[in-house]
């Protein structure tokens, strides 16, 4: 009896010159609390230098490109708006492919709001063919109450990411999925959650940039994020130690990154022939 033969294993990629493209987490990656991590400059030069595809991903999605492009530049690091994504314009992407021409009640920022009327959304509470949440700062009952009629009403029911808190300076900030808790508490019903680690946004990052999966790495400080939704994707995983997650922490998940490095430095020196 004859047996099918097993496809090649895919070679690993052990140094940053193999890597054809690049998805970079942003926070605990190039930035922390506003200040640049170490060689976050120096990496994001040598991709410019090398013309690599790159994207830096956030799911943040209270601003938009080009508000998030000046905050970086602020910190000091000069990233194109263009190569920045984030969980609003991936969740305005899966709308657009679901549902072309739909419309949404929103509680969200700019970046949220933007992303919608850029494929054509119409926003309203009048009916709408979603409920989208996602991060902001200005809650208000109102709102939320009609947020709930509106899913209980049949709404589809839909949240940016699942982050529960965010960070600020003063200590964490209750995020998308906690709002998101509220209305599903209230309604018996669970959102679909775009960003990560759901892998469609990892997905939707690669054909903004028509990259392959097989030669594309995603950089992260979180394990439970980054890590586990490049590795679902099919990416060559990259986990810094600049953030979140430490060694120890990595070593308790039952998956692991192909790599660990203590920063994007080690990246930029890679790149750079320091090696």
């Amino acid at each position: 009896m004859s047996s099918t033969p097993h496809p090649p294993a895919r070679p690993a990629i052990t140094h940053a010159r193999e890597v054809g493209s690049w998805l970079l987490d942003m926070d605990g990656v190039l930035v922390r609390e506003e200040h640049l991590v170490e060689g976050a400059e120096r990496f994001i030069g040598a991709l410019v230098a090398r013309e690599a595809p790159f994207l830096v991903l956030t799911n943040n999605s209270i601003y938009t490109r080009r508000d998030l492009a000046a905050r970086l530049r602020w910190s000091g690091l000069e990233v194109p708006e263009e190569r920045i994504w984030t969980s609003a314009l991936a969740t305005a992407s899966f709308l657009h492919a679901q549902r072309p021409g739909g419309s949404a009640f929103v509680i969200g920022e700019v970046g949220l709001t933007t992303a919608l009327h850029e494929i054509g959304y119409i926003l309203t509470d009048r009916d709408p063919d979603y409920v989208v949440i996602g991060e902001t700062r200005s809650y208000n009952f109102e709102r939320l109450t009609r947020a709930v009629r509106l899913v209980s009403g049949g709404a589809r029911f839909i949240a940016t990411n699942p982050d529960a808190t965010g960070p600020s300076v003063d200590g964490p900030l209750p995020a998308t999925g906690a709002i998101a808790a509220l209305v599903s508490k209230a309604t018996g019903r669970t959102p679909y959650f775009v960003g990560k680690p759901n892998p469609l946004m990892i997905r939707s990052a690669l054909r903004e940039l028509q990259a392959h999966s097989e030669t594309t790495a995603m950089v992260g400080d979180r394990m439970d994020t980054d890590v586990v939704a490049g590795l679902e994707a099919g990416l060559h995983t990259v986990l810094v130690l600049s953030g979140v997650s430490d060694a120890a922490a990595a070593d308790r998940f039952p998956y692991r990154p192909s790599r660990v490095v203590e920063s994007v430095a080690t990246l930029a020196d890679e790149l750079e022939g320091r090696d």
